[in-house]
């Protein structure tokens, strides 16, 4: 069992967090402390961390932003969500574009395992609302479901799967399907959790469907973990602070009255929470556990560090010490998507959107293993295409994931991590060229890092020769390329070809047929709710 006794000692370090040079010393109401942000009370970060969690202390209301979010105060009502604004944040997705085989080649990119774009999506839909194209990343809609990929049989920690068949929405194109399956794990294998709950508090997470919804996330979170495993929570608004530090999951009632306790008001100083999270996760870091720190927010950053470039920089920076990062965006009207995403990117972890109970199950419960475990890190995948069978081709999403052809070799660019369980697919569009005969199509090769090596390992692969027509192709193949098709069709692509929403939902149909799976399931009814928002018009402008 972990060593307990150094828990009090985190007490006096904890202030070091909240400032670059390490300092503790408490600063006067307006005044800027060391992180530059100004200090909107009188309490002080050695005021939050003397002595006892803020959780276990009482504060006047009014006294700090924090002070009212953890004291028990009565609960100010939850406003409604309201509908889809423009407010929202999403960086530009360019479409990929076709590339000619004579002159590159190469198609270099890293994995994702992200799904938030799948999810907002969702939420977008079931209110009533067709998402922004630029909301739409087709590798995220595709990386939501899970696909029925075989196992490793080798020591490499996933293995990797091909398949081509014909473009249903252009007959003389080709889909070239690459597919890479992690290694299954047991929920008895899983290693120690050493985890920070890094929460939002301030106004902007007042909705039902931000800190309520929350909240009920991490509490079927904390029901799966047991005695060994650890949870601390640091909460931020104005100013940041810990409301529980490192506590084993043994102790189930007091991290549920931790978070029960939690209240939403003020500005968002992220920068210092994430500074004061790390500080916290370093201090009880296991080198035998899983030590990841869950960010969960809108992602308005409006206080103390705002600048994406200098977070980033933060999340880099502190990688390096073995404790990941990943993102939980909740709510609508005022999402950071665009921020969120590129955190969770360099902070090796991954970004979810929670958008209901449901989702929060499926991400910190069924999947926590996948989720919250690394197996390889750094995963880039290189395709060469040949270019006596090949005139040109696509690569489908990926689009803020691709990669110069040098980087496939240099250890030194970062990638995206895989988990125990993760699929991770894309999709090629190829113009083959006229009479190839039967000389492959192209060739498939891996870079990987194990989770405690800075040295990659080469995995090739050779792709399958076999070549079906799409009503004979696999289930799975059939079906991703209908999630592809959907996103093409949401994001109105002029790689759509033929494709109508009329012609996708049977396609879907006959992919889902009578697949166990509810999330195949319910994606047949989000395709049917956006197909009749899109309306006539959108199928006759296809």
């Amino acid at each position: 069992m972990r060593n307990t006794t150094r828990h009090a000692l985190l007490v006096s370090t904890l202030l070091a967090a909240a400032s670059c040079g390490g300092s503790t010393q408490s600063s006067k109401v307006g005044q800027p402390t060391a992180t530059g942000a100004t200090q909107s009370d009188d309490m002080s970060y050695a005021e939050s961390a003397s002595g006892a969690p803020m959780a276990d202390r009482e504060y006047a209301p009014g006294r700090s932003a924090i002070a009212s979010n953890v004291a028990g105060a009565r609960p100010a009502p939850v406003p409604q969500a309201s509908a889809p604004t423009t407010s929202d944040d999403y960086a530009r997705v360019d479409e990929n574009s076709y590339k000619t085989s004579q002159e590159q080649a190469f198609s270099t990119f890293s994995i994702d395992v992200d799904t938030a774009s799948y999810s907002n999506a969702r939420r977008f839909i079931t209110s009533g609302h067709l998402p922004p194209a630029n909301a739409v990343r087709i590798e995220e809609f595709i990386n939501y479901f899970s696909y029925d990929y075989a196992n490793p049989t080798t020591d490499v920690p996933f293995a990797v799967h091909s398949e081509t068949t014909t473009a249903p929405w252009n007959p003389a194109h080709e889909l070239l399907r690459i597919g890479v399956q992690g290694q299954r794990m047991d929920n008895s294998e899983l290693p120690q959790r050493n985890l920070v709950f890094l929460i939002d508090v301030s106004g902007s997470m007042s909705n039902a469907d931000k800190l309520p919804l929350l909240r009920e996330g991490f509490k079927m979170l904390t029901q799966t973990l047991g005695e060994e495993d650890y949870v601390s929570i640091v909460v931020y608004a104005g100013a940041a602070g810990a409301v529980l530090l490192p506590t084993s999951g043994a102790n189930q009632d007091t991290i549920m009255g931790a978070l029960d306790k939690l209240q939403s008001g003020g500005s968002t100083n992220g920068g210092q929470g994430i500074q004061l999270a790390y500080k916290l996760a370093e201090q009880n870091f296991d080198p035998n556990a899983i030590n990841r720190v869950i960010l969960a927010s809108d992602g308005d950053f409006n206080l103390g560090m705002t600048n994406k470039g200098a977070l980033i920089k933060l999340v880099e920076e502190k990688r390096k010490s073995g404790v990941y990062l990943s993102v939980l965006g909740f709510g609508r009207g005022n999402l950071k998507d665009a921020t969120m995403e590129q955190i969770a990117d360099k902070g090796n972890g991954n970004y979810s959107y929670i958008d209901s109970a449901r989702e929060a199950q499926k991400v910190l419960v069924d999947e926590g293993g996948s989720t919250l475990i690394t197996i390889a890190k750094d995963v880039k995948i290189q395709v060469e295409f040949n270019t006596d069978a090949v005139k040109s081709y696509r690569l489908i999403g990926y689009e803020n994931r691709m990669l110069a052809k040098e980087d496939f070799d240099n250890d030194s660019v970062d990638a995206g991590e895989l988990g125990p369980g993760h699929s991770v697919t894309a999709l090629y569009e190829v113009e083959p060229k006229a009479g190839r005969g039967k000389q492959p199509m192209a060739s498939v090769k891996l870079r990987y890092k194990r989770p405690d090596s800075e040295k990659s390992e080469l995995l090739t692969h050779a792709i399958s020769q076999k070549h079906a027509a799409f009503a004979k192709a696999s289930q799975d193949m059939r079906f991703a390329t209908s999630v592809a098709g959907f996103g093409l069709l949401l994001r109105n692509s002029k790689h759509s070809g033929s494709l109508t929403w009329s012609a996708l939902l049977a396609m879907a149909e006959d992919a889902v047929g009578n697949h166990k799976s509810e999330h195949r399931q319910e994606f047949l009814k989000l395709l049917g709710l956006a197909s009749k928002l899109a309306g006539p018009k959108a199928e006759l402008a296809n």
